[in-house]
């Protein structure tokens, strides 16, 4: 049986330019691309500030899932990408404020650097709802 794809956009143009959603809901099964965290205006929220950047990055990944007919209930594991290892406590505790309910399985790592670099973070989240 072929699942309903659905593709969940938050207005960056260059989705369409790259070939790339925010997230992809197939069937009961939605992943939420690596989030960056950047302002409405297209600007990095929370320079130089983990905790703002990841929250930041939450915040769109909420908005995503709630498009997606989900929430932050249903996400199943996350992915922490940072530029620099050593900020993993400021991260996990503003992924706290979003996950602590659900709990959901978690991968800290560190990258060299991302495109943009005022981001020292980026989240991926995989999410599975019941409807």
């Amino acid at each position: 049986m072929a699942h309903k794809r659905k593709l969940i956009s938050n207005g960056n143009p260059m989705e369409a330019i790259v070939g790339f959603s925010r997230a992809v809901r197939v069937g009961n099964f939605i992943a939420v691309g690596g989030t960056a965290p950047v302002g409405p205006d297209g600007k990095t929220v929370g320079v130089g500030d983990v905790f703002l950047q990841t929250k930041q990055c939450f915040e769109i990944i909420k908005a995503a899932l709630e498009q997606a007919g989900s929430g932050l209930h249903d996400i199943v594991r996350t992915r922490v990408i940072l530029t620099d290892i050593e900020n993993w406590k400021q991260a996990i505790e503003a992924r706290k404020l979003y996950c602590l309910e659900a709990r959901p399985v978690d991968t800290i790592m560190a990258i060299h650097r991302f495109v943009n670099p005022e981001w020292l973070v980026e989240i991926e989240v995989d999410a599975v709802t019941a409807e």
